[in-house]
């Protein structure tokens, strides 16, 4: 299996790039927030790889970073997303987006992805929810940063009770990590949470 390449851009498309690894040239599919960051060809780069082996092909995906591929390796264990539209939803939504819209449950934000509907993006929501305190929230996106106040007060009481979490229980969690963490941006405070309440 194929975990990373480190040769020269050949060429990058709309979906995959040519990476030149000693004469051979590995056709990476990726998502364009990778794409993006890729050095101009004919430089150098590396890519962290997923490889997909199937009965008739053998496909490599590509990964700027670790927390992507996490990702990606999350996105496509749910039934009706394929590679191609974990990469959808990885164009459009950083590591950091995913923690806060999973936690948000918010489903508009997945359906701005190619490929994801209303129902597919209902089960994305449904299937991870649970899994979203475990994964890794950074990426090559800032952290979303929010003044400290009502607003995040009442984003992060509407998340954690998507989340299943009862606002009694929730909401004294909430206070004593709004308390400790003066500033802590809207991601942060979800996050922090959810770690409290999963003890």
């Amino acid at each position: 299996m194929i975990g990373q390449l480190t040769g020269f851009v050949g060429q990058v498309e709309a979906d995959r790039c040519l990476i030149d690894v000693n004469g051979v040239g590995y056709v990476v599919s990726a998502s364009t927030r990778t794409l993006s960051v890729l050095p101009t060809p004919p430089e150098t780069a590396r890519v962290l790889v997923e490889t997909v082996v199937r009965e008739d092909a053998i496909q490599l995906f590509g990964f700027a970073t670790g927390e992507e591929r996490e990702w990606f390796r999350l996105l496509t264990t749910v039934q009706g997303v394929g590679a191609k539209v974990a990469l959808a939803i990885l164009s459009v939504c950083s590591p950091g987006d995913l923690v806060t819209i999973l936690s948000a449950g918010d489903k508009a934000g997945l359906t701005r992805a190619q490929g994801v509907g209303a129902r597919l993006a209902e089960r994305i929501l449904t299937e991870l929810r649970s899994k979203v305190a475990k994964m890794p929230g950074g990426g090559m996106s800032a952290p979303i940063s929010a003044p400290v106040g009502a607003s995040v007060e009442t984003d992060a009481l509407l998340a954690l009770a998507g989340l299943g979490f009862r606002r009694a229980e929730a909401w004294p969690v909430l206070s004593r990590v709004l308390a400790e963490h003066d500033g802590a941006s809207l991601d942060a405070v979800i996050r922090l949470a959810l770690k409290e309440l999963a003890r």
